[in-house]
């Protein structure tokens, strides 16, 4: 019988030998405990699902905080990098970046000390967050709006080992299950002409070691690390690699032993060396089957995993560790669909590729409306958007009007029709002068449309519970 992993087995295989010019393979006796080719490829995509957001974690830091020559990076480790601006095309180490709120930018290394974040009095009209993430790309603590007020505070980010008491000044402790801290401060800005304020709340943010913020003496410094160089772009050809490195700084659980012991078994891990090279052409094209099944695997969860409302794909799959609980399908859907996202009482994210019909959107065929009908724009207490990526790559789209986005704040400059609903016009070209304050340019190709609801309302009407609230975003229908 011929199944879809012997065709890519031998399609593999064949790649391989043309490269290579081998033809008689020899495997390494290094290798010797997982010689079979079936536990190889089963090997590869598990560890595929478990590590995806891991590499993709690693990735992004290596380029915003360690190389200082990748085009991405914003500061060192423990230093915020205020953006004063939102994010544009040119942005490009995350997917599905967020044009909503300027982002100021912050890589926590705890390993010496704790860290301390504070932050200013915000006025209560304007939304901001700072979401905590750590290397399993967990949330596993908000600082914000929603979460602890507009009062200004100080705020401790611990370790994996910290223990003790709170500190004199510290108003919560927030406990990291990695060494490394990315955390995310997302201000809101309502139009272009407000930037200088929020930039005013940006300056109001820190970030210090807890020894300073005591005044006492600080603790030996962590020793240095030869990290190895990564960059997003290179995930796909260097995942194992990326892997190992990544995991050094992940310690290890009772939900992931299992698969990380499996991972042990083909050189992956902390103390361990994964040589490619090593493998026979036969081994070589199951690790290669074995990503690819791990991938397809995740773009089938991404595909089913939410309920479909609309068009709209529309889900929770952001959280901390108890929230994932060990479900590694989940959270690689998580992180290919959109890194770094919030947990659904922060915000929601309703995302679509296709049309009312089912069919793909795109720029390039089709011109498209989404039509709110009167009283039933995104209910939220922050503000809600819709932005404009380009199918393949999830990156924002360059166009002629530089706008990547429709939010909420525009709303007073839109236009409304007759009966009061609002259409928003989806396509490549402009709609005319007459509408062109409520287009959302397209690329010319495949779309990828996403919603984002900011600290979505909780009573009906309401998003909320993700998939099952009571309201629904309309679908987007397509222009003749």
């Amino acid at each position: 019988m011929i199944t879809k992993r012997v065709l890519l087995r031998s399609a593999a295989v064949a790649a391989l030998a043309a490269t290579t010019g081998k033809s008689t393979p020899v495997i390494a006796q290094s290798k010797a405990q997982w010689q079979s080719l079936l536990e190889a490829k089963d090997i590869a995509e598990e560890g595929f699902v478990y590590g995806l957001p891991l590499v993709m974690n690693y990735a992004v830091m290596q380029e915003f905080a360690v190389d200082r020559n990748s085009g991405q990076f914003k500061a060192p480790f423990n230093q915020i990098y205020n953006m004063h601006h939102v994010a544009t095309p040119a942005d490009t180490a995350v997917i599905t970046p967020n044009s909503d709120t300027p982002y100021s930018i912050l890589w926590l290394d705890l390993r010496a000390e704790p860290m301390v974040v504070s932050v200013p009095a915000v006025e209560r009209d304007r939304y901001y967050s700072v979401q905590l993430i750590d290397g399993n790309t967990y949330n596993f603590g908000y600082i914000g709006t929603r979460a602890t007020g507009t009062e200004p505070g100080d705020y401790l980010v611990v370790g994996p080992d910290r223990t003790g008491e709170t500190p004199p000044g510290i108003k919560k402790i927030f406990r990291s299950t990695t060494p490394f801290v990315f955390a995310a401060f997302r201000t809101q800005l309502f139009n272009p002409d407000d930037m200088p304020n929020v930039e005013k709340v940006q300056a109001g943010y820190k970030a210090q070691p807890l020894s300073t913020f005591l005044k006492q003496p600080a603790p030996p410094a962590a020793p240095a690390i030869d990290f190895l160089p990564a960059a997003t772009a290179g995930i796909k050809d260097n995942f194992f690699p990326y892997l190992e490195a990544a995991l050094q700084f992940v310690p290890e659980t009772a939900r992931d032993r299992a698969v990380r012991a499996k991972l042990a078994k083909i050189g992956v891990g902390p103390g361990k060396t994964f040589d490619f090279k090593e493998l026979s052409l036969e081994h070589k094209a199951e690790i290669l089957v074995g990503l690819k099944q791990g991938d397809d695997k995740v773009d089938k969860w991404l595909a089913g995993g939410n309920k479909n409302i609309n068009g709209w794909s529309v889900g929770s799959f952001f959280g901390d560790e108890a929230f994932f609980n060990g479900d590694w399908l989940m959270r690689a859907g998580a992180a290919k669909g959109g890194l770094y996202g919030n947990d659904a009482v922060e915000a929601v994210y309703p995302y679509i590729r296709t049309d009312a019909s089912g069919e793909p959107l795109d720029g390039g065929k089709h011109n498209y409306t989404i039509t709110f009908a009167p009283g039933q724009l995104p209910p939220v207490n922050a503000f809600w958007s819709v932005t404009m990526y380009d199918g393949k790559s999830q990156f924002l789209v360059e166009n002629p009007i530089n706008r990547y986005l429709i939010n909420s704040p525009m709303l007073p400059a839109m236009k409304t029709n007759a009966n009061g609903s609002l259409t928003l016009y989806i396509q490549k070209d402009s709609p005319g002068a007459d509408k062109e304050a409520n287009w959302l340019p397209a690329p010319d190709g495949k779309i990828y449309l996403v919603m984002r609801l900011y600290w979505p309302k909780p009573a009906p009407p309401s998003i909320l519970p993700p998939g099952e609230g009571t309201w629904r975003p309309p679908g987007l229908k397509k222009v003749s």
